[in-house]
C-alpha cells in the first residue's frame, strides 16, 4: 500500500493553522468582490471575523463604529484610495485618543517604493497580491494574534 506520508506535515501545519485567530476583529478594505470572497474565505478558515468595507468611505464610517484589531486595506481603490483612508483614520485615532490600530496595505504592487509610500502614508505593514493563507498567517502572527 502506498503511503503519502511526505505530505502528512504540510497537512497538517494547514490544520493546525485553521481556527487559530479565533475571535480577532478585522476590516477588509477592498474593492474587487473577487477578493474579497478570497480573502474573507482564508481570514474564516483562520478564525478570524473579518468585516468588509468596499470603499475608503465605507472603511472610516465602519473604523468610527467598531473596534478591529488589524485592517487589510487595499491601496487602489476608485474615490478615496487606500493612502487616503490611512490618513483619515489615523486622524481619527489621535482624535478619539485611541490606540493604533494595525493596518497592512494590500497592493498588486511589488516595487519597492510602494513599499515605502504604504510605511509612508501610516500603514505599519505590507502585502503583496494575490494573498495567501500562508501570507495572511504570518501577517496575522507578525502583529501578535
Amino acid at each position: 500500500m502506498l503511503r503519502n506520508s511526505h505530505y502528512k506535515p504540510a497537512i497538517d501545519e494547514l490544520q493546525n493553522s485553521e481556527k487559530k485567530f479565533f475571535k480577532r476583529r478585522v476590516l477588509l478594505v477592498e474593492d474587487n468582490v473577487i477578493n474579497q470572497k478570497v480573502a474573507c474565505s482564508m481570514l474564516e478558515r483562520l478564525g478570524v471575523n473579518a468585516d468588509v468595507a468596499m470603499n475608503g468611505q465605507e472603511a472610516i464610517r465602519k473604523f468610527g463604529l467598531e473596534n478591529y484589531d488589524l485592517i487589510f486595506m487595499d491601496c487602489q481603490m476608485p474615490g478615496m484610495d487606500g493612502f487616503e483612508t490611512t490618513v483619515a483614520i489615523r486622524a481619527q485615532e489621535r482624535e478619539r485618543s485611541l490606540s493604533k490600530t494595525v493596518i497592512v496595505a494590500l497592493t498588486a504592487n511589488a516595487m519597492e517604493g510602494d513599499k515605502k509610500r504604504c510605511l509612508d502614508s501610516g500603514m505599519d505593514d505590507y502585502m503583496s497580491k494575490p494573498i495567501s493563507l500562508p501570507g495572511l498567517t504570518q501577517v496575522l502572527d507578525r502583529w501578535s494574534f
